[in-house]
């Protein structure tokens, strides 16, 4: 699976974990030089508080288009250190 957004690859990988239709990426696949560290949070009542992270590709913000669990809830551990996508991010095979 490959995320892509603004003709750029963020992460690449197979071995994608799919939860709620969104494909979370290991966070070694993700090309890091497109990811900046955002303050936003949600908290989801089975997943936890989700971290966010704003893309940068080609000159152009995306902002909190990736989002993270750090410390899961145990319903969702198979998700700790992967990272999904959203906000025109394609996730395609």
């Amino acid at each position: 699976m490959k995320a892509i957004w603004n003709n750029t690859v963020l992460a690449e990988s197979d071995d994608t974990v799919v939860v709620e239709n969104n494909h979370y990426f290991p966070a070694e696949s993700l090309n890091r030089e497109y990811f900046e560290d955002s303050i936003a949070q949600t908290t989801c009542p089975w997943k936890g508080r989700a971290s966010y992270y704003s893309v940068r590709a080609n000159g152009e913000l995306n902002k909190d288009a990736a989002w993270y669990y750090p410390d899961p809830k145990p319903a969702a551990e198979n998700i700790r250190n992967r990272v999904a996508f959203w906000k025109g991010v394609q996730v395609v095979r």
